[in-house]
C-alpha cells in the first residue's frame, strides 16, 4: 500500500483505510508558547507584560498503519514527529480529529491501552538510575501485572536476543548508551505489546548496539507481529527496517508511501567508477559529473537519460577497462531532496 499525500491525507470510500489497525484522521495539535524577544530591556518587559505565540506542532495529520507493519515516521527537527507519538501513545490529547490504535481512543483510554504499547524515547529513560535493570524489571512486573511463568519467559527471551546478560545486575548508572538503549528496549517490551513506539531509538548508538537493535527489532515483528513506528534521523536504520515511511514537515504529512517507490522517483544519479590505464574522452548529455583518478575515471550520470548498461557499452568501445564499480544515491540525499521539493 502507498500513496502521495500533499497537505493531507486521500482514501478511497470502503478502502483498507476503514478497516486499519491503526486509524489517525485529521489530529492537529497546537502549543501556547513565550515569545521572546532580543535585548536586556525588551526581556525585562516580557517578564511583567508576556505575549505569547501559537507554534501549530501537527495540522490536519491522517495516516493508516496496518497490523504487523513497520513504518518510519521522518522529517527534520520540529516538524512534529514527537508530538504525533506523544498522540499516538496517549501522553498528549489533540486539539481536534480522532485515533483509533485497535479497539482504543490512546487519551481516554489510557489505562487499558499502554498495555498494549511499549515506547522508547531516545532521550528519556524508565530505567531508574542506581539500581540495577533486573529490580527496574521486576517493578514492571508488578506495574503490569504480569504472571510470574510469562514474566520469567519473556524476560529470559530479551536477555538472549539483546545480550543483557552481563549488564542485568550493574547499576545503570555505571552502563554505556548502546548497552542502556538495549535495556531500554527490553523493559519496554516486558509486557509483550503489540504496537512499539521507537522515537530516536539508536542515537548515540555505536555500529554494534545499532545492529543488534535492528535484529531484534525485526525479530520480534516476523515472530510476534508486533507493529512499529519508528522515528529516527538515521536513515539507515529505515532503510535496514522500514519498507514504508511517513514524511511530516511544518506538522504536515507530505509523502506516504514505500521507500522503493521514493528512490524510484528521486534516485536518478548513478555513481560509475570505470578503472582503465586508457585515456578516456567522452560527451554525452547524461554526464553529471567526470573526475580523473590516479586510476581511472569517476563519473555520475543521469540514469532517466541513459541506462548504465549502456552507457557501460559506450565506455567500452572507448577505452580497455579493467573494473566497474556502480553505487546509488544514498538514502539520505534522496530524503534532502524530498524535503527541497516541498520546501522545508
Amino acid at each position: 500500500m502507498g500513496w502521495i499525500v500533499i497537505s493531507g491525507f486521500f482514501a478511497c470510500e470502503g478502502s483498507d483505510y476503514e478497516m486499519s489497525f491503526i486509524k489517525v484522521e485529521a489530529l492537529n495539535k497546537s502549543f501556547k508558547v513565550v515569545k521572546k524577544e532580543n535585548g536586556l530591556i525588551n526581556s525585562i518587559r516580557s517578564f511583567f507584560n508576556r505575549k505569547y505565540e501559537v507554534i501549530n506542532a501537527i495540522n490536519n495529520v491522517s495516516f493508516s498503519i496496518e497490523k504487523g507493519e513497520v513504518v518510519g515516521y521522518i522529517g527534520p527537527n520540529g516538524a512534529g514527529k514527537s508530538t504525533t507519538v506523544k498522540i499516538l501513545s496517549g501522553i498528549l490529547t489533540p486539539d481536534s480529529g480522532t485515533c483509533k490504535i485497535g479497539n482504543y481512543t490512546p487519551w481516554l483510554d489510557r489505562e487499558k491501552y499502554v498495555k498494549e504499547i511499549g515506547v522508547v524515547f531516545g532521550q528519556r529513560s524508565q530505567l531508574w538510575w542506581d539500581i540495577p535493570a533486573t529490580d527496574t524489571f521486576d517493578l514492571l512486573k508488578e506495574i503490569y501485572d504480569i504472571n510470574d511463568e510469562e514474566f520469567i519467559k519473556t524476560k529470559n527471551e530479551l536477555i538472549s536476543t539483546l545480550n543483557l546478560k552481563e549488564i542485568m545486575n550493574i547499576p545503570v548508572r555505571n552502563l554505556s548508551l548502546g548497552q542502556r538503549m538495549r535495556l531500554e528496549i527490553a523493559a519496554s517490551l516486558i509486557h509483550s505489546p503489540k504496537i512499539l513506539f521507537l522515537d530516536e531509538p539508536a542515537i548515540g548508538l555505536d555500529a554494534i548496539s545499532k545492529e543488534i537493535v535492528r535484529k531484534f527489532i525485526k525479530k520480534i515483528n516476523k515472530e510476534k507481529n508486533v507493529t512499529v513506528i519508528l522515528t529516527t534521523h538515521d536513515m539507515n536504520d529505515i532503510e535496514a527496517l522500514a519498507k514504508r515511511i511517513i514524511l511530516i514537515g511544518k506538522g504536515r504529512v507530505l509523502y506516504d508511501g514505500t521507500l522503493k517507490k521514493l528512490k524510484n522517483k528521486y534516485d536518478n544519479y548513478k555513481y560509475i567508477t570505470i578503472y582503465t590505464k586508457d585515456k578516456l574522452i567522452i560527451r554525452n548529455k547524461a554526464i553529471v559529473s567526470k573526475e580523473k583518478l590516479p586510476n581511472g575515471y569517476k563519473i555520475i550520470i543521469n540514469s532517466k537519460i541513459i541506462n548504465i548498461s549502456d552507457f557501460l557499452s559506450i565506455i567500452s568501445k572507448k577505452v580497455l577497462i579493467d573494473d566497474v564499480e556502480i553505487e546509488n544515491e544514498n538514502v539520505d540525499s534522496i530524503i534532502v531532496k524530498l524535503y527541497e521539493e516541498f520546501g522545508i
